[in-house]
């Protein structure tokens, strides 16, 4: 049997084809886990529910934002983690409220995803502000090229070019840090 991974992108690639039927149980099937998601980087509070539904809006909005060559699931947590974030930027708090009774079962994925994150950051540190921009939206707020274009004032084909270059460029760097 393939694993969830599998089967949701195989679900999303067929929802982008057409199939309605695909769409719907891709949409039923994450709902639950985004859920889970929101639940735990919120602390269970009140809009949770609302945070939900902003998270499925955002899947569906940028849809064409996914490489189908890609696994579906880290794109679609990242969606659930900036809408929580946003979420509790909202709220006011100075972040996501975890309960600690759920605490063992968030911790070792979240370790992994803020060393990342922080490697990530201090690599688009060294590039130039321009390049850290395109990576950032392109590449982690999945916004389009044509989206960045108008933002930037720049050509499409430019922040496609831009884009490429910061990619090796983090690459190259990457690399030599080890």
């Amino acid at each position: 049997m393939p694993d969830r991974n599998d089967r949701w992108s195989d679900l999303l690639r067929r929802a982008m084809t057409g199939d309605n039927a695909a769409y719907a149980t891709f949409l039923s099937e994450i709902a639950p886990v985004i859920r889970g998601i929101v639940r735990a980087r919120t602390g269970g509070a009140e809009d949770a529910e609302d945070v939900v539904q902003e998270v499925l809006l955002a899947v569906h909005a940028k849809r064409h934002t996914w490489r189908d060559s890609e696994p579906v699931t880290p794109w679609l947590y990242a969606i659930a983690r900036y809408k929580a974030a946003d979420a509790g930027r909202r709220r006011g708090r100075g972040g996501p409220q975890v309960p600690l009774d759920d605490i063992e079962d968030i911790l070792p994925e979240e370790a992994g995803e803020a060393t990342a994150a922080r490697d990530l950051a201090v690599l688009l540190d060294r590039i130039d502000d321009r390049s850290a921009r395109i990576v950032r939206a392109v590449g982690i707020e999945g916004q389009s090229a044509a989206e960045v274009s108008a933002a930037l004032n720049m050509s499409e084909g430019a922040v496609r070019v831009a884009y490429h270059r910061a990619m090796v460029r983090l690459k190259e760097l990457a690399e030599t840090e080890g």
